[in-house]
């Protein structure tokens, strides 16, 4: 039987792990403080107490990782590298890797793969998937029918992790094209931020879908000088996903570029959420792959000025009536 452990007791990660329980698989998840492991074990015990294999909390790296074949991480893109060093010599040489976070590293812009494959032991770089796609863990944990994709370079490692996964209310598509899942994952936040600036500023749903289109456009010109496919911009993993993200209020990215349209500074809207917002972080890491790979994205930089650089929401209005007007990728 195969044994998961989830690195990261985040609201996404403890939704996948509920998920695989559910499917009769072991699940044990590590938090980084022994209380927050004591107060999870607890919830555990009072919500899921006939569940055949309920899920192990805990602050030991030695018991979550132990004899475990799959090992997902539930961490935040700005903090996988360092809890990955934290955890690597623990790691089993014949683990599967996944990676949850939908984000890039804000001072290089790489993707989670790619600094997964810097900080792992040789034998695992080989093994490394990528989990992303319309996914509102709030509906999730409601029941509600949702699909993912999983991405490796090797179709054997996403079809492993896609046979635990797959359900009658959750499915999985694999795909092998790492580069588009990832970045589609992680810029898509950053539409949505500018969604949620355009809902905050009450320009209306025509102003917000033009501002999606133009943006989508930056991201398959980014996409492709990155070598994604164009197929995977427009599936599940692309398009499907800034639906979601753009759309929802339970989307934590449209959350952050609302609150900022109406006057607060961002890093007091993150301050006061529980949660992280992958997009903010992500947008500074698109103005170094843009400068890279010599690709115009006016609409994605356009959401990093705003999230940055505070003005009254006149002149927020301006400047996305003016990025609307050059109709960039129409």
């Amino acid at each position: 039987m195969t044994n998961v452990a989830v690195i990261g007791a985040t609201t996404w990660g403890t939704t996948v792990g509920w998920l695989l329980a559910r499917q009769g698989v072991p699940v044990t998840i590590w938090a980084r403080r022994e209380a927050r492991a004591k107060e999870l074990e607890l919830q555990e015990k009072a919500t899921r107490p006939s569940r055949s294999h309920p899920i192990v909390f805990t602050h030991s790296l030695d018991k979550a990782l132990y004899h475990a074949d799959l090992v997902i991480w539930g961490i935040p893109s700005q903090g996988i590298r360092q809890n990955i060093r934290i955890a690597r010599d623990h790691l089993p040489k014949s683990a599967i890797l996944v990676s949850l976070a939908k984000g890039l590293e804000a001072n290089t812009g790489k993707r989670m793969s790619e600094i997964i494959t810097e900080e792992v032991p040789a034998e695992l770089k080989g093994r490394i998937c990528i989990l992303s796609g319309p996914n509102l863990s709030q509906e999730i944990r409601r029941d509600l029918p949702a699909t993912t994709i999983l991405a490796s370079q090797d179709i054997a490692v996403a079809s492993y992790v896609q046979n635990l996964l797959n359900s009658d209310l959750f499915y999985a598509f694999t795909s092998n094209d790492v580069v588009g899942v990832e970045l589609c994952g992680a810029l898509k936040n950053v539409i949505a931020l500018g969604a949620g600036m355009t809902d905050g500023l009450g320009l209306g749903d025509n102003a917000k879908s033009a501002f999606i289109t133009l943006g989508w456009a930056d991201v398959l010109a980014l996409g492709l000088a990155m070598g994604a496919q164009t197929s995977t911009i427009y599936g599940l993993a692309g398009l499907g996903d800034v639906f979601a993200t753009s759309a929802s209020n339970l989307s934590r990215n449209h959350h952050v570029g609302f609150e900022v349209a109406k006057g607060r500074k961002v890093e007091h809207v993150l301050a006061s959420m529980e949660n992280v917002a992958e997009g903010v972080d992500t947008t500074m890491a698109v103005n170094l792959l843009s400068k890279k790979y010599r690709v115009h994205t006016p609409i994605l930089n356009l959401v990093n000025t705003l999230l940055f650089n505070p003005m009254q929401p006149e002149a927020m209005v301006r400047l996305f009536k003016d990025a609307l007007k050059t109709g960039h990728g129409a």
